[in-house]
């Protein structure tokens, strides 16, 4: 067996990795969106603007401040096998457009908040969402998130999903509050 072994915790495999010893030692879960409440998204958006910030779509010419915003929260992703997260390089960053489509929280001019989705097997996916440390807990992870899925109920999408590790709390009740719904969990063990 590889080093890791990823399982949901309803698969038999569970007990049986268990009973050979090996232990938990990660878990993740997996949200699943269908048909938002579009005044819900929408009041998400309107707090964050009325608090003084401003939620937009960004460019590929908004490269350098998401890298910014990235690399000052690197060390905050949970590190996981199951929810590894690398920054990468400002070309990395680059390339993220035009596949991905990127939503920003700004406070004056510097970007405090983003959000990275695209569209995969019918479903808005989200890839990574980051929030300053000083800008945590005061919706702006609901705002950026909500203004994505805004503009994907405009092109038709009405299903989206996400997932993350089980020690950020905050990432998985920001998007219960948007709707979301817990459809999966996930066990990394290893021997």
């Amino acid at each position: 067996m590889d080093q890791y072994e990823i399982v949901q915790d309803s698969d038999p495999r569970c007990a049986e990795l268990e009973a050979a010893g090996y232990r938990v030692v990660a878990e993740s879960w997996a949200v699943r969106l269908f048909d938002p409440d579009r005044e819900l998204l929408e009041s998400a958006v309107l707090r964050a603007t009325s608090g003084g910030l401003t939620i937009r779509e960004l460019g590929v010419e908004s490269a350098a401040d998401l890298y910014a915003l990235e690399k000052s929260n690197e060390s905050d992703y949970p590190d996981t096998p199951a929810t590894h997260h690398e920054v990468g390089s400002l070309d990395d960053i680059r390339a993220l457009w035009p596949e991905h489509r990127v939503f920003g929280a700004f406070d004056g001019h510097r970007l405090v908040g983003a959000t990275v989705i695209s569209a995969r097997d019918g479903y808005g996916d989200t890839r990574f969402t980051s929030v300053l440390a000083t800008h945590r807990r005061r919706g702006v992870a609901q705002a950026v998130k909500a203004a994505s899925i805004l503009a994907f109920l405009d092109i038709g999408i009405t299903r989206f999903s996400t997932g993350g590790a089980a020690t950020n709390q905050a990432s998985l009740q920001a998007n219960q509050s948007l709707g979301y719904e817990l459809t999966e969990h996930w066990r990394t063990y290893a021997p």
